[in-house]
């Protein structure tokens, strides 16, 4: 079949846009890719964000002091000091007016039971109005941990906003405190105790410091 010199041109027109359409389609994936290894990049080069930690009150290090209060359950709790089941305490502070702890109680549930065998799990808030608080407790389904209302606790901890966190280990050492918002926050309490570093941000100050100290040793033996 015979085509007419305007279909071959209809024909090659076709062809040729055809072509163009494939290296755009090209060129448009090689360039996703490259993006998307920048990212990767800059994600590792960012910092990550810990939890804010304040101040005041005892430093990170110090042994805190023991301080008995009961809880909603009706039980005599011991907040700070060596704990005698040999596990690492971690109490977060919240309140019923606290939009923000709602959606964190969760998080900080699933993040104690993940890691059961060396930590416990207790809520702190302050307040007068103490049916609001065992309320509170139902809606959020933490009847099965401990939940104290004391002033003397923030006030020792100078918990200032909410929702804050305590992390104590075995032996009453402070070991990481902060204002947490997300589950990064409570976990890099736990990374904190786990290397041995106040914050994530000083843990990535020192890992930058050694690699560049790497760098600088090598730049001198490669020159010498």
């Amino acid at each position: 079949m015979l085509l007419t010199p305007g279909e071959k041109l209809v024909v090659e027109a076709l062809f040729v846009s055809t072509i163009i359409l494939w290296i755009m389609v090209v060129f448009l994936s090689v360039l996703v890719f490259a993006l998307t290894r920048q990212v990767g990049i800059l994600h590792e080069r960012v910092a990550p964000a810990g939890a804010l930690q304040p101040t005041t009150g005892p430093k990170v290090g110090e042994i805190t002091k023991d301080i008995q209060t009961n809880s909603l359950q009706g039980e005599t709790i011991t907040i700070g000091g060596a704990n005698k089941e040999n596990l690492a305490s971690l109490i977060l502070f919240i309140s019923p007016t606290c939009p923000v702890c709602k959606t964190l109680v969760p998080t900080a549930k699933s993040l104690a039971k993940s890691e059961n065998n060396r930590l416990s799990l207790a809520f702190g808030s302050d307040g007068e109005d103490i049916e609001q608080h065992k309320t509170y407790i139902k809606d959020l389904k933490i009847e099965t941990y401990p939940y104290f209302v004391s002033q003397s606790v923030g006030m020792y901890y100078q918990v200032s906003k909410l929702p804050f966190a305590v992390l104590i280990g075995p032996d009453g050492t402070l070991k990481s405190k902060g204002l947490v918002n997300t589950r990064e926050h409570l976990e890099s309490l736990i990374e904190s105790m786990d290397t041995g570093v106040a914050t994530v941000q000083e843990y990535v100050s020192t890992q930058l410091d050694s690699v560049d100290s790497k760098y600088e040793t090598s730049a001198v033996e490669q020159t010498s």
